[in-house]
């Protein structure tokens, strides 16, 4: 298997393009695509076979948090119990690069829940290519950030991504060097919200 190779113009995505990798999403496949911090590796969040060709890539383990990459809210509140603050909070950062992590509800698949807390990750994008993409495939994505084991710097290169893993993906979106970083990621609790890992996203109203 090779994967296929998109050069998707980063601020003006063609259309036709985004169409093929939809396609290639809903059969089942594995792709690279760029976000607001970094390429990140996708697949349909009911696809089982792709979700596990992911965890290999990444030798991730069952206590991994998952993400959900959504196009708005509304897609977020199909997946998570959101009370009002976190609605709030969410509006006032997306789209950024941030992941928050909040109580999944029953249309999050269990294998993408935390085993022990039953929560889900989700995210909203500020990058072009990923808007267009989830607003195509009409539904949410699942997605992991593309960062290789053994490595702690997240994958910015599409030319080095297509070197190193063309024979394990379906497709790989090239939509320029991305200027790198890890999402800030915002746990919510009882307790209200929490940063937990400060990335590429500032959020001064938890500080």
């Amino acid at each position: 298997m090779m994967s296929q190779f998109f050069e998707i113009h980063p601020e003006n995505p063609q259309l036709r393009l985004i169409h093929r990798a939809v396609e290639i999403i809903r059969n089942g496949g594995v792709i690279v695509y760029p976000t607001d911090s970094s390429y990140a590796l996708a697949c349909h969040l009911d696809d089982k076979q792709a979700l596990d060709r992911i965890r290999r890539i990444r030798q991730l383990d069952d206590k991994h948090n998952f993400t959900l990459v959504c196009k708005d809210l509304t897609q977020v509140s199909t997946f998570t119990k959101i009370g009002n603050d976190a609605y709030r909070l969410i509006k006032a950062l997306t789209p950024g690069p941030f992941t928050f992590i909040l109580d999944a509800t029953r249309e999050v698949p269990r294998r993408l829940q935390h085993p022990k807390k039953k929560t889900i990750g989700v995210r909203i994008p500020d990058h072009p290519v990923a808007q267009l993409l989830l607003q195509e495939l009409g539904e949410a994505l699942f997605s992991s950030t593309l960062i290789l084991p053994g490595e702690s710097e997240v994958m910015t290169d599409p030319y080095e991504i297509r070197d190193k893993l063309e024979n394990e993906l379906d497709l790989i979106i090239d939509a320029g060097i991305i200027e790198g970083g890890e999402t800030t990621m915002i746990e919510f609790s009882s307790n209200g919200a929490e940063i937990i890992r400060q990335g590429k996203g500032l959020a001064p109203m938890l500080n």
